[in-house]
């Protein structure tokens, strides 16, 4: 109320009291932000107290805030002079023992933990790439000379100031792409984190153990037979050059019978437990790590979908990066500002025209959507149904005498499967973009429906591929067939089963990464050079590329759900995927700095930071089905892996346990038993009502705060009009 004092006490004039002006205020008006039962200003005072004394009264208040300042945030003095106040007040706290010991150690622990955490982001891999991707990053806007950055900082209890950065922990600021493109290679260094921890992993609890207890035995002999058939993985003579390399990219000949697949680990009981056990670690950190990435990216997700981040004033005032550098930075900033608030205006605009549709209007709207959403259906439909016939062919054509004795038509079609579905993620989500405009939606909601229809093809893919696979190891779940009944899966065609599922995810894996050699080396690449040698139409029609970043990211998960897929039948395949993660950060680095430009349309980092890590949970737990559907149900091959000769392969957990003594056993089983899971339940519901609860509280204060925010801002625009009418009626004197 200091400013507001200063501005009544400069324009008062005698004849209306201090308590009638106040009651005039809009929050006065409104009980909830003020409590019930709180009297309006000046309800206390006598009808005789003059409006001298009240301004006199605003009057020595000022004088005590110009003697007595609080804190520095709230002078309107230069940065300087406030920096030397808020050194002289921590000196006198100090000096006047108002601090704590617990709370000076608490603000030296929250200090060193901010200094460790600055020094580790300053030592992550290609942390200065990504600067240059997207730039410096902080809580607040860059300094206005555009060379340190302000960020926000704890000074004390209940204190909180903006202070700059050390030159050692932030790197300058130079983003050319957006906070989106960063956020895209972000993602790929977290997802290549997952890969290395997984290798690690499975380094030390297979392939240690399947060593330590001796070297493994060989394949199976080529004449060795059981009542399940035969199994010779190896290739047999002499095998030429062309004949190795199509068995390396197809998972076939030596590399079948190698530590890269399930078949070739022995039957130890040791290593078995430590195969299964590995799988549920890796699932568990997995999940971990991608909860708390998503917990941490929803806080940046509610403050930029909120409004008071999205709206005009914000874009207006506070979107500009004083950081930026050059012409050319500063006028892409510019052409973003400039589309958001394009944006803004055009959902503006069709919200407007939905809400005066007549009702013939509004029947025809969601005519149009209904048919587009069936032509979706359809292409939908058309490509899983080619993907399931893709994969029977590809089965049928290899028992062919023309294709065995051609090795390259082999390779084609053993990589059937993964072309068709390659050649579909290509072509339909084009297609989506085109029908998404026709549906009369915002342009934000077409992007959210233009994502989701891609996200449903890449995983829904996969899944038809898996159970198209499955129909054919399990007979159609029919286990009456003679291919089935004597060992319960389809030794015939597939006399290790869980190598072959290994090998389908080992193709899409490589496949995947050989497209995207492909597309850069063999379209854009040339693209690049075709729109900088003609500078005419021809020029014009090749256009200049942008980086899009949503099919890069859902390019990303889908490979990542592939390996998640297929490590438990492909052990190495999260080593293969972090290699193909390095290429493919290099090989995206160079194209995006060599062949594409700044997108002319920017795309929310805080979608990348939210909403694509819960596909990436959606992809994990799409993936944890058929793990867990071959770990408990398809009883294991009888020919290859360690756990051959077991009814199930979790049937290896309880003869274990059953090895154990008799009060771990006791203990183990009473783990599975209703005596221990009711009261688990019962304490995790009780927690979830507290956690919801709490949830609801902090929503009802958000909600409160919020309308207070507003009420004071229409207590500001009322004494601004009252001061501009006091003036008026002075200079009227």
């Amino acid at each position: 109320m200091g400013r507001a004092g200063y501005f009544l006490r400069a324009t008062w004039r005698p004849g209306a009291s201090l308590s009638s002006v106040l009651n005039e205020l809009p929050s006065t008006a409104t009980l909830r932000y003020r409590g019930p039962g709180v009297l309006p200003w000046g309800a206390l005072e006598e009808e005789e107290e003059d409006g001298q004394k009240n301004i006199q009264s605003f009057a020595e208040a000022t004088r005590k805030e110009l003697q007595e300042p609080g804190p520095s945030r709230e002078l309107p003095w230069p940065m300087q002079a406030r920096r030397v106040h808020r050194q002289s007040l921590a000196r006198n706290q100090v000096a006047q023992g108002s601090w704590s010991r617990a709370a000076a150690w608490t603000l030296l622990l929250r200090r060193s933990k901010e200094k460790v955490r600055g020094g580790l982001s300053s030592v992550q891999p290609w942390e200065w790439t990504l600067k240059r991707i997207g730039g410096t990053v902080g809580f607040g806007p860059a300094s206005w000379d555009g060379t340190e950055p302000l960020c926000l900082r704890e000074e004390g209890p209940g204190t909180t100031r903006l202070r700059k950065e050390p030159a050692a922990s932030l790197l300058p600021p130079a983003g050319q792409f957006g906070s989106g493109t960063k956020s895209y290679f972000s993602l790929l260094r977290f997802l290549l984190l997952l890969n290395v921890l997984a290798s690690v992993l499975i380094a030390c609890m297979i392939l240690l153990p399947t060593w330590l207890e001796g070297a493994p035995p060989g394949p199976p002999a080529p004449n060795a037979s059981s009542p399940c058939g035969s199994y010779n993985p190896g290739s047999q003579g002499l095998v030429t050059f062309p004949t190795e390399l199509f068995n390396l990219l197809s998972g076939e000949g030596f590399l079948e019978w190698s530590p890269v697949f399930y078949g070739f680990y022995p039957p130890r009981p040791h290593l078995a437990i430590t195969y299964l056990c590995s799988t549920f670690a890796i699932g568990l950190l997995y999940l971990l790590l991608i909860l708390h990435r998503s917990v941490s990216g929803l806080k940046q997700t509610l403050l930029a979908e909120s409004g008071a981040v999205t709206s005009y004033s914000h874009r207006v005032f506070s979107a500009w990066d004083f950081g930026l550098s050059g012409e050319v930075h500063v006028r892409l900033r510019q052409r973003n500002i400039l589309f958001e608030l394009q944006v803004e205006l055009e959902e503006a605009a069709v919200r407007r025209q939905a809400a005066v549709r007549t009702l013939g209007q509004q029947a025809r709207v969601w005519s149009v959507r209904a048919l587009l959403n069936l032509v979706v259906v359809a292409l939908l439909g058309a490509a899983f149904y080619g993907v399931y016939r893709a994969t029977g062919a590809t089965v049928e054509l290899q028992e062919k005498p023309l294709i065995q004795r051609m090795p390259l038509l082999k390779l084609v079609v053993d990589y059937l499967p993964s072309i068709f579905i390659s050649g579909v993620n290509f072509v339909l989500p084009p297609v989506f973009k085109l029908i998404a405009p026709l549906e009369g939606y915002t342009r934000s909601r077409q992007i959210v429906f233009i994502l989701l229809r891609t996200v449903f093809l890449r995983l829904a893919s996969l899944l038809v591929l898996l159970v198209s696979l499955w129909n054919q190891i399990t007979c159609r779940g029919d286990v009456d067939p003679e291919k089935c009944k004597t060992c319960g899966y389809n030794y015939e065609e597939l006399p290790c089963w869980e190598t072959r599922l290994g090998q389908e995810m080992y193709k899409l894996l490589l496949f995947d990464l050989l497209t995207s050699l492909a597309v850069t080396l063999l379209i854009q690449f040339p693209r690049k050079l075709l729109c900088g040698l003609c500078p005419g139409a021809l020029g014009r029609f090749a256009g200049t590329l942008e980086f899009q970043v949503p099919d890069e990211v859902l390019g990303l998960i889908y490979g990542q759900t592939v390996v998640w897929v297929g490590s438990f039948f492909c052990p190495l395949l999260p080593l293969l995927n972090t290699a193909k993660f390095l290429l493919l950060f290099y090989l995206k680095k160079i194209t995006l700095f060599s062949t594409c430009s700044p997108a002319s349309r920017t795309f929310r980092a805080s979608t990348v930071n939210f909403f694509f890590p819960l596909v990436l949970l959606l992809g994990l737990a799409i993936s944890a089905v058929p793990v867990l559907y071959s770990i408990f149900l398809i009883p294991p091959s009888k020919l290859c892996g360690p756990f051959r000769g077991q009814s199930t392969i979790w049937a290896e957990i309880p003869e274990s346990i059953c090895k154990l003594p008799q009060t771990a056993q006791k203990f183990l089983f009473f783990l599975g038993t209703q005596a221990f899971a009711v009261p688990l339940l019962l304490i995790s519901s009780i927690l979830m009502a507290y956690t919801v609860a709490l949830a609801n509280s902090y929503g009802r204060l958000i909600s409160e705060l919020k309308r207070q925010i507003e009420t004071e801002a229409q207590n500001k625009v009322f004494l601004a009009q009252r001061v501009v009418a006091l003036s008026s009626a002075s200079r009227a004197l």
